[in-house]
């Protein structure tokens, strides 16, 4: 069994795999992380393998713990990877997005893939059918959004998405649910018909943690998965297990 830990800066992602099929999956507070994983591993004593990625630079007493309870396999930049990368900065490639592309590598091996990540940030990778990475875009996620305009502005509030907002707010609110919710869904559909245009049999995924609100509002069929990154890590363990 393998265990995947993701450690953002608020909360630490862990999932439980047999082999490529999801056992457990749970979402803590980062100080929290010693007693849930202990309590993991108990939980699930045929634990072998782990692999842990982290936004945060200092992780020296995580890793430790894991490697006394398990054989560890550490997410960097220069970790084997399961696909060929062709990023020009490949040292400031998300780790995340390197999960991600792993992930559709694994499950849509031959075939051109966007994975779009509808997190903090929105991501767009891409890989084609020679299972080659290109590269992607970011921009600013449906919170960031709604954030940078209550903060960089002198009046406008800070509100909460709404679904199916009207093209035409008639108050400050529904104006600006109008703008973030409606500019995202646009952005999104529009991504995927370029990316239609220039590559046949397209295969969309959607993930992140803005999925459900998003994936019913688009207009493009896509294929929603909530265990997408989960499974991009756990695929990259077993591909480091065997090299």
């Amino acid at each position: 069994m393998n265990l995947v830990v993701d450690i953002g800066n608020t909360l630490v992602k862990m999932a439980v795999f047999q082999n490529a099929s999801l056992q457990y999956k749970i979402a803590i507070p980062g100080k929290d992380f010693f007693q849930k994983t202990e309590e993991i591993f108990k939980s699930f004593p045929h634990i072998k393998y782990s692999i842990l990625s982290s936004v945060i630079k200092n992780t020296e007493r995580e890793e430790n713990f894991l490697e006394e309870r398990s054989e560890l396999v550490i997410l960097t930049m220069d970790i084997k990877q399961p696909f060929t990368n062709h990023y020009a900065t490949p040292t400031t490639l998300g780790k995340d997005r390197i999960a991600l592309i792993a992930a559709a590598v694994k499950n849509y091996p031959g075939e051109n893939v966007l994975v779009i990540d509808a997190g903090s940030c929105i991501t767009y990778d891409f890989k084609n059918k020679n299972d080659e990475y290109l590269g992607g875009a970011i921009s600013p996620g449906l919170a960031m959004r709604f954030r940078a305009m209550h903060e960089f502005t002198g009046n406008l509030p800070l509100v909460k998405a709404v679904a199916n907002p009207a093209a035409t707010g008639n108050s400050t609110q529904s104006a600006m649910n109008s703008g973030a919710v409606n500019g995202v869904l646009f952005e999104i559909d529009g991504f995927i018909n370029l990316y239609k245009s220039e590559n046949k049999d397209l295969t969309i995924i959607l993930t992140g943690g803005d999925m459900l609100f998003l994936s019913k509002q688009l207009k493009n069929s896509i294929f929603a998965n909530s265990n997408f990154l989960f499974e991009g890590l756990n695929y990259i363990l077993e591909f480091n297990k065997t090299q």
